[in-house]
């Protein structure tokens, strides 16, 4: 059967986030009952990952089968945006092999975290403000250190059904324009509240309350209770989701 990749777009705000949750709307469930409508069949579609509650998407990535399409890949495109709710947005679909997996294929996911010391009435529900400016180059050391490591159990969630907490970190790194902090990461894969506690923990070394001692000790001891805590998750993106070139069609 046909398989499909497609890139979408969401503000997380109103979501549980993007798993399909028995105590909340799920953007995958959005999507999969818009696109069953459409396509007048029982649709599944399977994402590039979990995104918790709030967390927004700039480029999320699913996958789904379909044998009999009735439309192009172009109109199906313009019929879902025009059925989904405004706060979510289909880009692309396209073709890929039949193999392709929409998690399993993924090469590395790519993630922001948006803070700002000022006050900003159009901004408040996707930056995180906080009341100091931090200090970039001691985070930024801090964020070297993070990628000789891969076990990240200290800023992972408790009692996750994840089988691993190895992760390989390509990039970290903060820049700042303006009044303006973002926090990038790049990883292989992540932990549930990964991105989330990391940006917490670095906080504490951005107001001088971590060296890279402590920043060590916290990474080794494989103990979530030591790490910082997690910012909250409305100024979370998930940016983007990389794939090799010859999955597609």
């Amino acid at each position: 059967m046909p398989r499909f990749f497609i890139t979408l777009s969401y503000n997380g705000k109103n979501y549980v986030g993007w798993q399909v949750q028995p105590n909340g709307t799920g953007v995958q469930q959005v999507v999969q009952e818009s696109l069953s409508v459409i396509l007048r069949g029982e649709m599944e579609i399977t994402g590039a990952g979990r995104t918790d509650a709030g967390v927004h998407a700039r480029r999320m990535i699913a996958h789904f089968d379909w044998e009999g399409n009735p439309f192009s890949e172009t109109d199906l495109v313009r019929k879902l945006n025009n059925f989904l709710p405004r706060d979510i947005a289909i880009q692309e679909i396209r073709p890929v092999i039949a193999d392709a997996h929409a998690r399993f294929s993924a090469l590395s996911r790519t993630y922001s975290y948006h803070l700002t010391t000022q006050k900003d009435p159009f901004q408040h529900e996707l930056t995180y403000r906080i009341p100091f400016s931090p200090d970039m180059d001691r985070m930024n050391r801090l964020c070297e250190v993070l990628m000789e490591y891969d076990d990240f159990t200290s800023f992972s969630k408790l009692h996750t059904d994840a089988k691993t907490n190895i992760c390989r970190i390509a990039y970290a790194g903060w820049e700042k324009s303006g009044e303006h902090f973002t926090f990038t990461i790049t990883a292989d894969r992540f932990l549930r509240n990964m991105v989330r506690a990391i940006t917490g923990t670095l906080l504490e070394a951005g107001r001088g309350r971590l060296d890279e001692r402590g920043f060590r000790r916290i990474i080794e001891a494989r103990n979530r209770n030591v790490a910082g805590d997690s910012v909250p998750g409305h100024a979370l993106f998930l940016e983007d989701v990389a794939y090799p070139d010859d999955i597609w069609l």
